[in-house]
């Protein structure tokens, strides 16, 4: 089978332009008060729908919406609010981690560069991305399972790892639209160019996409 060329840059400007049409303002749909419990959420959400964290993270957000008072929690009683999350021993750990070098090393703060974010027990470059995007509106690419098969399955960009995918579109996604890519491509995964059955019927970027079978139907 002939290798699927990736679409041109016209194409992908119009791809772009129609989300921003569709969703001038997007937004994710992990819950959080503050940049520190974002963080948390980022972290708790690795292999775990957001709805799931949402429900855990409610009360735990009230009662521990700080570093200070996270540590005052304890890895315990972490752990007794997000059990309904997977991996929640080992998350509990990362949480009471990161919330120790916070208040040791970056004086309670969040850090705003994806070396030092990357630094904190738990946070990858995928987590360090989400936070620098949405906390502190740098136009970054976080490629989770979502935005790695839209990208593949629409030929907006290519890859065989989730950084050859990020780089791929940082080059192919225009300067004006980078700060809401995120956003609108892990929409567009979620809830139209879904895995199993994309629901390719009611796809905006239908006429666009490359993707040899499409639903239309």
């Amino acid at each position: 089978m002939a290798r699927r060329k990736k679409l041109s840059a016209k194409i992908v400007n119009e791809i772009f332009s129609r989300f921003a049409a569709n969703d001038p303002e997007p937004e994710g749909e992990l819950e959080s008060v503050n940049d520190f419990t974002f963080l948390v959420a980022v972290v708790l959400s690795a292999q775990a729908t957001d709805k799931g964290v949402n429900k855990a993270t409610r009360s735990l957000f009230a009662v521990a919406d700080t570093p200070e008072k996270m540590l005052a929690l304890g890895e315990r009683k972490v752990r007794d609010y997000i059990k309904t999350i997977g991996l929640y021993r080992n998350k509990a750990k990362n949480v009471i981690g990161l919330s120790k070098t916070l208040v040791e090393k970056y004086n309670s703060q969040v850090p705003r560069t994806a070396k030092e974010l990357e630094s904190l027990p738990g946070v990858g470059r995928k987590t360090a991305n989400v936070v620098l995007n949405i906390c502190f509106g740098q136009p970054t690419i976080a490629v989770d399972t979502h935005l790695f098969r839209v990208s593949n399955r629409t030929g907006i960009a290519f890859g065989k790892t989730p950084l050859e995918v990020e780089k791929g579109l940082l080059k192919a996604i225009p300067d004006r639209y980078k700060l809401n890519a995120h956003h609108w491509l892990i929409l567009h995964g979620r809830y139209v160019c879904k895995a199993r059955k994309p629901d390719c019927v009611k796809c905006i970027i239908n006429d666009l996409c490359g993707f040899p079978d499409k639903t239309n139907y």
